[in-house]
């Protein structure tokens, strides 16, 4: 498992503290440390360069989902213009996209 793996692994089971806290100081400590490993992530990022890939997705419930996901990792989907609207492009580095998503 390499870094990057084991980071956002980290980030999720804190963002299912997050969801799971139930006093202001629980939320605000995982808030705090899903930030951090944000962070981290973002150093990890630039030694592996990001792609550009495309994913077409025919169901809206699919595209929708599947926008969702990217979102939950902080990642920002978008279309070039004039792009289909069921094609969706998205910027990471490849063995996230291979592995993760």
């Amino acid at each position: 498992m390499t870094i990057e793996q084991e980071l956002r692994d980290k980030l999720r089971k804190i963002s299912a503290l997050f969801e799971g806290a139930t006093t202001t100081g629980e939320r605000e400590a995982t808030a705090a440390a899903i930030d951090r490993l944000r962070k981290v992530l973002a150093a990890a990022e630039q030694v592996e360069p990001s792609t550009e890939m495309q994913f077409t997705n025919l169901d809206r419930w699919h595209r929708k989902l599947f926008l969702a996901l990217c979102r939950r990792y902080g990642l920002k989907p978008y279309r070039y213009r004039r792009q289909r609207y069921s094609t969706i492009t998205l910027r990471a580095p490849r063995s996230f996209l291979n592995h993760t998503l």
